[in-house]
């Protein structure tokens, strides 16, 4: 008789344990409603919306990575060099010397072409955990510099402006994948639900969905029961770097300009939206839905924390500290699963 307070104290500590994403997003729009009275205005919350998509895409790719027990820190560094890439051809062209001629390409394709190097850079990463077996944080800590490198010499460190393109060379209409709205609705936006959809369907209805969640699981166990683990490892991070690149080309878009070290800290974002959300560093165990609310409360917390003043030092201890906190949380929740089928 004396047990059962112990379990239902337990009880009520692991559900809180799994809430707390919606815990934290509801607070969080408490307090910043309080501090800031504009902080659910119609204009904000446009402006929150954009902002939570630019880091949900990006989650989403992660999510994958994460779930076959690896991590993905390339992404900001994709994101910056998929923005020069299409700012490049968009601004100056294809310049062929050899032929003395300049393609300008219509935008569809910038965009296309931009998304694949995206991809190609997540197949090299691939490579290199599956091919080389390099761990996954050395692989994509080099390719990050690399990526970033890579999008300084494209332009040796300047900005491409103007990049609304010109009509006698057929490559206009780029600023709309960042500033265009259907319905009212950023186009951004628009892009994470479509992207969202498509995320939950993969892992929940497919077999590549169950693959993933296999390999996280049990490397071992998947490989045996006949999974091809290369396969879905070098997939998940060519996923994650094309969502990347449509970061850095809806960024791009935005601002008219791309600018090489447009994605910084992009990564950290991705992480804690995807560690928020549920998903454990260890493999295994998530879901794209909750990289979505991490992403969320990510969003707010980053949008009112500049809207009640906060220090922009602050802002990046704040995160970090969050960061921590989630992989806590990640821990207990396992901990408490453990006891639970003990």
């Amino acid at each position: 008789m004396l047990k059962k307070p112990e379990i239902t104290q337990l009880g009520l500590r692991n559900a809180a344990i799994q809430l707390r994403t919606y815990i934290a997003l509801i607070a969080l729009i408490v307090v910043f409603s309080i501090l800031s009275p504009n902080f659910l205005s119609s204009q904000n919350l446009i402006t929150i919306s954009k902002h939570v998509a630019i880091n949900a895409i990006i989650a989403i790719g992660m999510t994958f990575v994460v779930l076959t027990g690896g991590i993905d820190l390339s992404v900001g560094a994709i994101a910056g060099l998929s923005g020069m890439i299409a700012g490049g051809l968009i601004y100056e062209g294809l310049i062929l010397n050899v032929f003395g001629v300049t393609i300008y390409y219509h935008v569809l394709v910038v965009i296309l072409i931009s998304i694949v190097v995206g991809v190609l850079v997540g197949l090299v990463n691939g490579l290199l955990v599956t091919r080389f077996n390099v761990a996954p944080f050395i692989a994509t800590l080099g390719t990050m510099y690399v990526c970033r490198g890579a999008a300084m010499l494209r332009s040796n460190g300047k900005t491409f402006p103007n990049l609304q393109g010109k009509p006698e060379l057929g490559n206009t209409g780029f600023p709309f994948l960042g500033a265009g709205r259907i319905l009212g609705v950023p186009l951004s936006v628009w892009l994470m639900i479509l992207l969202v959809v498509i995320g939950v369907y993969l892992s929940k209805k497919t077999p590549f969905g169950r693959y993933v969640f296999a390999v996280g699981g049990n490397e071992d166990a998947a490989r045996l029961s006949g999974i091809k683990v290369k396969k879905i490892k070098m997939l998940v991070y060519m996923i994650s770097g094309g969502c990347a690149a449509l970061v850095g080309l809806i960024i791009s878009s935005e601002l008219v300009a791309a600018h090489p070290a447009t994605g910084e800290t992009y990564e950290m974002n991705a992480i804690a939206a995807t560690v928020l959300g549920g998903t454990s560093l260890a493999g295994g165990r998530g879901s794209i839905s909750g990289a979505i609310l991490g992403a969320f409360v990510i969003g707010i917390l980053n949008d009112g924390m500049v809207m009640v003043g906060v220090s922009s030092f602050w802002q990046t201890v704040i995160k970090g500290v969050v960061i921590v906190v989630a992989v806590i949380f990640d821990q207990l929740q396992a901990h408490g699963k453990k006891n639970e089928r003990a």
